[in-house]
C-alpha cells in the first residue's frame, strides 16, 4: 500500500484494548471498594476527604488540590454508582461504542477513584491509565459512537501516544540503571521471579532457570527500554520495530508474573507505532484488503478536531518539562505526578530488586488465654503465598489490591501500616467486608479472640528436587503482638488515625504491650 499512512485500526485497536483496561480496573471497583475505601473500609474515603477539607480549610481549595467526584457524595452508594458506570461504559468500548465524551467521562470516573484510593491506589499504573485515557479523548469523534467510522484521527495524537510509551519505557530502563546495582551487572533476574508481588506458576520455573538466562533477560530489558524508545523517530519500519519490541516485552512480562493491568495497559500506547498497513498483516488476507480500503476511504479530521488535538499537544510539551528533567535528573523519582489531574507523568518499575522474600502471615485464635499450647490458625489471601503447597494464581490483568499490600507490608513495621492495623481489629469483628477479600477464614462462623501476624521467609522450591510444594518457609520473627478487640493500645492507635469506630465485639484484653510490632511505628 502507497500513499500517506493511516491509522483508523490503530485508534480502533488503541481505544478496545484500553476499554479492556478500563473495563477490569472498574471492576476491581465493584468487587474490593466497599472493604478497601468505603465507609467501613480499611482506609475509608469519606474520612480521608474530610480530612483533606479540615487541611485546606474550605471544600472549594481542597477540591482543587484534589479534584474528585466524591465530593459531592463520599457515600459507599456513590462508590458504587462510579464502580458500576465505568463497568457499563467501559464494556460498551470493548464492543466498540465510544467517543470523546463517554471517553472523558471514564477517564473522570476513574480520577475520582484514584484521587480517594489512598495507599490503596497509589501504584503508578493508575496515573499511567488516567494520562493513556485522556490523550485516547482526543482519538475519538464527539457525535457519533462509532469510531471505526468516524474521520481518521489526527496524526499529532498518535504521536503523543507515542510520546507516552517512549517516556514510560525510559522511565523504567533508566531507574533501574540508577538504582540497584543487579540491573548493572545482569543479574537482577536471578531473584525478580521469586521476590515480585504475586508470582504466578511459571514464575516458579522461571526463577530456576541457570543465571545465563538471566543475564540475557536483563539484557534484552536494557535493549528495549533503553535502546528500542529511539526507533520510535525513525523510519516506518524502524518504528513498527520498536513497536514489536514493545508489545513482546510486555507479553514476556505479562507470563512471567502478576502485575495487574500494567502490562496490558503499556501495550495501548506501543500500538501507536504501528500504522493501519502494518496492523493489518494481523488479519486474515480475505478481511486485510476490506480494512485498508475501508481505512484509505475514511476522510481527515476536522479542522476543530486538529484545532484541539493541537491545542492539548502544547499542553502536554508544557506539562513534560518536570517529567523530563525528572528523566534526566540523578535522583530520578519513579511514578510521580506533577499536575492534580495526572495528564502527564513520569513512570518506572523495579527500580530495585529484593533479594529475599518475607512474607506477614496472619493468624487467629479462639482461646481465651494466649499460653504455649494456644492454637493458632492461618488466613489466606487468594493469591499472596500462604500455604506452601497451594500452587501459585494467575490472575492478571485483575489486582488484588489487599495482596499486594501485605507484600509491601513485609518491609515496613506493623505500626507504620495502619490500615493492617485496622485489618486486625475487623478480623476480630468478623467483619464481611474484609472476609470478602480471603480465601480462607479459619473462623467462618465465630471472629477469633486474639489475631497476630508472624513473619515468615519464602523460597521457591525447584524443580527436580522431589518436594511437592511449591515453597518452603522459616520462621523469622513476629511481626505483629496477639491483639484483642478490646486492646486499649489498639484502640489508640486506630482514633490517631481516625479508624476507630466501626468494629463490633468486645472482649477481655490481655495486658497492652509498649509497642505493636517487635521494632516499633516509624
Amino acid at each position: 500500500m502507497t500513499g500517506e499512512a493511516t491509522y483508523a485500526l490503530t485508534r480502533s485497536a488503541i481505544l478496545r484494548l484500553l476499554g479492556v483496561v478500563y473495563l477490569v480496573a472498574f471492576l476491581i471497583v465493584v468487587r474490593q471498594g466497599d472493604p478497601l475505601i468505603g465507609h467501613d473500609g480499611l482506609l475509608p474515603a469519606d474520612r480521608f476527604l474530610a480530612a483533606i477539607a479540615a487541611e485546606t480549610g474550605s471544600r472549594a481549595s481542597a477540591f482543587a488540590a484534589l479534584p474528585t467526584l466524591f465530593w459531592l457524595d463520599a457515600s459507599d452508594r456513590a462508590l458504587h454508582a462510579v464502580g458500576w458506570t465505568g463497568l457499563v461504559l467501559s464494556a460498551a468500548v470493548v464492543l466498540g461504542a465510544t467517543n470523546a465524551l463517554l471517553q472523558l467521562a471514564l477517564w473522570a470516573l476513574y480520577l475520582s477513584v484514584v484521587q480517594v484510593g489512598q495507599i490503596f491506589y497509589g501504584y503508578g499504573w493508575e496515573v499511567q491509565l488516567l494520562e493513556t485515557g485522556f490523550l485516547a479523548v482526543f482519538l475519538c469523534p464527539v457525535r457519533s459512537v462509532r469510531p471505526s467510522a468516524a474521520p481518521s484521527p489526527p496524526v499529532v495524537v498518535i504521536w503523543l501516544f507515542r510520546w507516552l510509551i517512549v517516556r514510560i519505557m525510559w522511565g523504567a530502563g533508566l531507574i533501574k540503571l540508577r538504582g540497584d546495582p543487579c540491573w548493572r551487572d545482569l543479574t537482577c533476574l536471578a531473584w525478580h521471579y521469586e521476590t515480585q508481588p504475586i508470582p504466578n506458576p511459571l514464575s516458579w520455573w522461571l526463577h530456576a532457570r541457570p543465571l545465563w538466562f538471566h543475564r540475557a533477560g536483563a539484557a534484552f530489558n536494557h535493549f528495549v527500554e533503553l535502546l528500542a524508545p529511539f526507533f520510535v523517530v525513525g523510519p516506518r519500519r524502524l518504528r513498527s520495530t520498536a513497536g514489536i519490541l514493545f508489545v513482546a516485552f510486555q507479553v514476556t512480562l505479562i507470563l512471567s508474573g502478576n502485575l495487574s493491568f500494567l502490562n496490558w495497559l503499556t501495550i495501548v500506547p506501543a500500538l501507536a507505532c504501528f500504522d493501519d498497513a502494518s496492523l493489518a498483516w494481523l488479519l486474515p488476507r480475505a478481511l486485510r484488503e476490506r480494512a485498508l480500503s475501508r481505512a484509505a476511504a475514511i476522510g481527515p479530521p476536522s479542522a476543530l478536531h486538529r484545532g484541539a488535538a493541537w491545542t492539548f499537544a502544547a499542553v502536554v510539551a508544557l506539562l513534560s518539562i518536570a517529567p523530563v528533567l525528572n528523566l534526566l535528573s540523578p535522583h530520578q523519582a519513579m511514578n510521580r505526578s506533577f499536575d492534580p489531574l495526572h495528564l502527564v507523568n513520569t513512570y518506572g518499575a523495579f527500580g530495585s530488586v529484593g533479594r529475599e522474600r518475607d512474607e506477614v502471615i496472619l493468624e487467629g485464635t479462639s482461646d481465651d488465654a494466649i499460653g504455649p499450647d494456644t492454637e493458632w490458625r492461618e488466613y489466606e489471601l487468594p493469591c499472596k503465598p500462604g500455604d506452601v503447597a497451594r500452587a501459585p494464581c494467575v490472575i492478571s490483568p485483575y489486582h488484588l489490591r489487599l495482596d499486594w499490600q501485605m507484600w509491601f507490608a513485609a518491609m515496613a513495621s506493623a505500626g507504620s501500616e495502619p490500615w493492617l492495623l485496622h485489618l486486625a481489629a475487623k478480623l476480630l469483628a468478623g467483619d464481611p467486608g474484609v472476609k470478602a477479600l480471603l480465601a480462607r477464614d479459619p473462623f467462618p462462623d465465630r471472629p477469633p479472640r486474639y489475631v497476630r501476624a508472624e513473619l515468615y521467609r519464602y523460597e521457591f522450591t525447584r524443580p527436580g528436587d522431589g518436594s511437592p510444594d511449591w515453597w518452603r518457609r522459616t520462621y523469622v520473627r513476629s511481626y505483629l503482638r496477639p491483639l484483642s478487640l478490646d486492646d486499649p493500645e489498639l484502640r489508640r492507635y486506630l482514633e490517631r488515625f481516625d479508624l476507630a469506630g466501626n468494629e463490633k465485639g468486645a472482649g477481655k484484653s490481655p495486658a497492652p504491650f509498649p509497642r505493636l510490632d517487635r521494632r516499633g511505628a516509624r
